[in-house]
């Protein structure tokens, strides 16, 4: 008897060359990441993709975000919490990778372990758009401590800020 096919997500990063991460665990982050982490619904951060160590996502420019009226600004605030929420999630998937041993109920236990230690923005240039792209790498995971890059993008892919993160795992 053939066994059923694996279910992919539609968030499954395609060009992922570690291979697909689970239906049910992906799932299971973007219902942690956009559905109970309020202050992620607030910034309007919508995951795009998921890879074992690389995540894209995207905001959509609002009124309640503008951090400077008369250019219609995103607030660097805004950029700075959706740089660091985007390297926590980025984190999270190698993690979901590593530890593909464990159920999905467990890897995603491990998000509520994850913190940031630090956290660096550069604002290169004004974020002005109607949407924004964000991106995000695992430099290294470690046993205890993961670093990351990531960069905050106009529509048209030009680097607006870029950040690094150092985020506790255990």
């Amino acid at each position: 008897m053939n066994a059923p096919p694996e279910r992919i997500h539609p968030l499954n990063d395609p060009n992922d060359p570690a291979g697909a991460l689970e239906f049910d665990f992906i799932e299971g982050v973007r219902e942690v990441f956009e559905e109970k982490i309020v202050f992620n619904k607030v910034l309007g951060v919508k995951i795009q993709s998921i890879g074992s160590e690389r995540v894209v996502a995207h905001i959509p420019m609002r009124p309640d975000l503008v951090g400077h009226f008369g250019y219609n600004r995103i607030h660097g605030g805004v950029i700075s919490a959706s740089l660091d929420a985007l390297g926590g999630l980025a984190v999270l998937a190698a993690m979901g990778m590593r530890y593909r041993d464990e159920s999905v109920a467990q890897r995603l236990e491990r998000f509520s372990k994850l913190g940031t230690i630090d956290l660096r923005v550069d604002y290169l240039r004004p974020g002005i758009g109607d949407s924004f792209q964000l991106t995000a790498e695992v430099l290294r995971l470690g046993s205890r401590v993961a670093s990351t890059r990531m960069s905050f993008l106009d529509r048209a892919g030009k680097l607006l800020s870029s950040g690094s993160g150092t985020y506790i795992v255990a």
